[in-house]
């Protein structure tokens, strides 16, 4: 990747003297970190909207399904998973 674009940054003197002492530390350079810094965020922020994207699709489906009225009550599914959970116990032997 070409480093040619400079990004002027404005902060407190103490931040700025802290993170170059800290980077010293590691002797790495406060450039890099930076740039890691920079793509961790990008990358936490597509996956934060790639998650609410993957959401809101399932909330939209399942609007729709109850439109058509493809579900269940929560009497039904408690029955339904209370069977299974009794079968369950049988065939362990509980």
């Amino acid at each position: 990747m070409t480093k040619a674009t400079v990004f002027t940054l404005k902060l407190e003197a103490e931040l700025r003297d802290a993170f170059m002492a800290a980077t010293e530390a590691e002797h790495r350079p406060a450039s890099q970190v930076v740039r890691e810094l920079m793509r961790e965020y990008v990358r936490s922020r597509q996956q934060r909207q790639a998650y609410e994207a993957f959401v809101q699709d399932k909330v939209e489906r399942a609007r729709a399904q109850i439109a058509e009225g493809r579900h269940a009550s929560d009497e039904t599914v408690e029955a339904e998973f209370a069977a299974r959970r009794d079968a369950v116990r049988r065939q362990a032997g509980a």
